[in-house]
């Protein structure tokens, strides 16, 4: 409003200037319109910069102020209120930036229903979101939107959660299956019972990532602010020798107006902000802004295994029925309640059962908990899907029929309390994965590339023998990934990428730390970065992002600085008024923006992995 303020006075001063009005009266007139528009607008802003100066914040906004009283007392009105409207106008282009480069932010706001159906015993009711209880029971229409984490307690359908997960699938439920908010139910109603407050909801979390990444000063941006501090006091010495050498005051004011005021104050925030705002629509969640200035810095590339190099989800390589069991009957029983788990092995064996013909069976009372495994009802059978370790904890006489442990995954299947079979898996590398380490020393500067798992050496060996990767560490525990991280973070930059769950002490000791994939807790303090889905190509989109807005923040920021140098020389020469010093720094501020926004108008991200 007060930039729109400042343009109307000057176009009505400019008009009244060219009226067939007899003087002094016009030139009285014309600048009483200027005088309101200092008042209006620039006492707000000089308040504002006095605030600033007090809490130590000395930067380039503070010769605006100094402008503005200078051309007030040499009666320039007309360049103060063209100052004023810099200030006031900058701001007005960096709300709309902001709000530009945050719109992911503001789709994921808006994505969400206001209200929620909550049935109680046979009536329902339309509740407020922010009402819901733990426990209580949600009707999801179809087509609807989930609010709440929960557990499906009535209904069959299918859920598309590929805007929290990634994935471009949808997922089967059942009773007993788990629900996210903020997933697109099918044709059919589901009835949830809410496990979470909306608040603590995983959209939730991620609605509250995007905001604190928004939110948090990276060091790039405090640069910007050093900068800022000393390019304001080298202005104002050269304004002060400018009107010392020529006696001039005017050339005082012209210097000082080139100079207010500096780019680099907006143009690198809004780089920011687009940055991570073009990496969420990306599925790339960026919860520490300071990564996308370390980034590019990094020389050691550390890679977990299972999820990161690997696809995390093994091809049946075997399946071995135990006596009186038909392998294709319990292939067909695990699949048809493996597809309401979660669980890295369950596609595996839904895709094994496809691949072989066999169509899936209704389940009932499906039921997941963590370490005891997969169990539910499918055709008056109890299905038990588990391990071997947790077997022979509750039996251990399984031992004298399990088959012998071999290289690879397993999972041991239960019909009705009896060992039915044994399924072998073996976990396959991304179908990127070598040309991705390949490319990172020539593309990316890399000097070091390394794999640390928890898995057996044999594991470790095979996938790294497959990627290129000579430098293996193998059955390592968490605090040992840690110690290697740590070790390797004193002699370099490093990038971890890991699942986010084991890694995360790793994760959180590396320079950058990189989580992959729908199993990572949003919300977790342990990676900066949190990508969506599981994918190398995200990593180097990232990268490319980081490179980008690096250069980008660079040029706006140097550049900016360089054309109002360039600017000052010349109204030191007394070659720019002051008048149109203000016209042309107003120019420089609007290309510095712009160019600021280059980021967030881009469609896609062209990386090494495109090409």
């Amino acid at each position: 409003m007060l930039a729109i303020a400042c343009i109307v006075a000057i176009v009505v001063h400019l008009l009244i200037k060219v009226m067939p009005i007899a003087e002094p009266s016009r030139t009285l007139i014309a600048n009483s319109i200027l005088w309101a528009a200092i008042l209006v607008g620039g006492i707000p802003v000089t308040i504002q910069i006095f605030l600033n100066i007090f809490k130590g914040e000395f930067g380039v906004d503070v010769l605006a102020t100094i402008s503005v009283v200078t051309a007030c007392i040499l009666g320039e009105y007309l360049a103060a209120t063209l100052v004023i409207l810099m200030l006031t106008g900058g701001q007005a282009l960096e709300s709309y930036a902001m709000r530009k480069a945050s719109s992911v932010l503001l789709a994921l706001a808006n994505r969400m229903p206001a209200i929620a159906h909550k049935k109680v015993d046979d009536y329902m009711s339309d509740i407020a979101i922010t009402d819901i209880k733990i426990g209580d029971q949600i009707v999801i229409y179809p087509h609807e939107i989930s609010p709440v984490d929960g557990t499906v307690i009535d209904g069959h359908s299918s859920m598309d959660e590929a805007y929290l997960t990634g994935e471009p699938y949808l997922i089967s439920k059942a009773p007993g299956s788990q629900v996210l908010s903020g997933t697109i139910n099918g044709d059919s109603v589901l009835v949830v019972q809410a496990d979470k407050l909306p608040s603590d909801s995983r959209y939730a979390r991620i609605m509250k990532v995007m905001e604190e990444a928004e939110q948090r000063r990276p060091k790039l941006r405090r640069i910007s602010d050093q900068l800022g501090a000393f390019f304001a006091p080298v202005s104002f010495v050269l304004a002060l020798a400018t009107w010392a050498y020529t006696g001039e005051a005017v050339r005082f004011l012209s210097v000082l107006i080139v100079a207010t005021p500096c780019p680099l104050l907006i143009a690198i925030p809004i780089t920011i902000i687009s940055a991570i705002s073009i990496s969420a629509r990306r599925g790339i969640i960026i919860k520490d802004p300071t990564v996308l200035e370390r980034l590019p810095t990094c020389r050691v590339a550390i890679f977990d295994k299972t999820g990161t190099l690997t696809y995390g989800q093994p091809e049946v390589t075997e399946i071995l029925p135990a006596k009186g069991f038909n392998a294709s009957k319990v292939l067909q029983q695990a699949a048809s309640i493996e597809r309401y788990s979660k669980h890295p092995l369950a596609l595996s064996i839904i895709k094994e059962a496809e691949k072989t013909g066999l169509f899936l069976l209704d389940a009932e009372r499906v039921s997941e908990v963590p370490g005891k495994g997969l169990e539910g009802v499918v055709a008056k059978d109890t299905i038990h899907i588990t391990h071997r370790k947790s077997l022979l904890k509750n039996d251990p006489s399984a031992s004298k029929y399990l088959p012998p442990i071999a290289d690879g995954l397993e999972c041991i299947v239960m019909v009705n309390n009896t060992y039915a079979a044994t399924f072998r898996f073996r976990d396959q590398p991304r179908e990127e994965g070598k040309f991705f380490i390949g490319h990172l020393a020539p593309s990316h500067s890399f000097k070091k590339v390394m794999l640390v798992s928890g898995d057996r050496e044999s594991e470790v060996s095979y996938l790294a023998s497959l990627l290129g990767i000579t430098e293996t560490y193998s059955s390592q525990l968490p605090e040992q990934k840690l110690e290697i991280v740590r070790t390797e973070t004193l002699k370099s930059p490093t990038l971890f990428m890991g699942d986010g769950i084991n890694d995360a002490p790793a994760l959180a000791a590396a320079t950058v730390g990189i989580a992959f994939g729908q199993h990572t807790a949003v919300a977790s303090e342990s990676a900066g970065v949190v990508i969506l889905e599981s994918s190398l190509i995200k990593v180097d989109e990232l990268i490319h992002i980081s490179g980008n807005m690096r250069k980008i923040a660079l040029q706006s920021a140097i550049g900016g600085m360089m054309l109002s140098i360039i600017g000052m020389m010349f109204a030191a020469a007394g070659l720019l008024p002051p008048v149109a010093g203000a016209l042309m720094q107003e120019l420089i501020d609007v290309v510095a923006i712009m160019n600021a926004l280059r980021l967030v108008w881009q469609k896609d991200v062209v990386t090494d992995m495109h090409k």
